[in-house]
């Protein structure tokens, strides 16, 4: 059996993925990958996610140079969540977030709401055109 068929897709044909930073075990962000995004993945070691509002693939970095290189690729005990071990390319230190933040999970729920705990390490204006 290939190792893709292994994979418990949902009805979109897509499976949840976890991109972890592996020197500091940061949570990074989290996307969706169809069938040739993991196969990519797989193949360049480069995270390949698929954009569901472009409804493409989305080379992670092709545009903000933000690249991930993936180091391990894992699924959880009912392969149904695809987690992926990387390292943050394209500036220190590495930004994963389009906001210009480190990881994509930076809002802490206080007792008065959603605030903004993390940085923003540069300006989204600047690595976007």
């Amino acid at each position: 059996m290939n190792w893709l068929d292994q994979i418990q897709w949902d009805d979109k044909g897509l499976v949840p993925v976890i991109a972890q930073e592996k020197d500091t075990g940061d949570v990074m962000m989290f996307a969706w990958m169809n069938r040739e995004a993991l196969q990519k993945t797989a193949e360049l070691k480069r995270a390949v996610y698929f954009s569901r509002s472009r409804n493409k693939l989305w080379f992670k970095g092709e545009e903000s140079g933000h690249v991930q290189t993936v180091h391990d690729i894992r699924i959880d005990c009912d392969n149904d969540v695809v987690l992926l071990k990387i390292t943050q390319l394209g500036h220190e230190p590495g930004i994963a977030c389009h906001t210009g933040r480190h990881s994509c999970f930076f809002q802490s729920l206080q007792s008065d709401g959603w605030h903004a705990t993390d940085p923003v390490l540069k300006d989204p204006e600047t690595i976007y055109k």
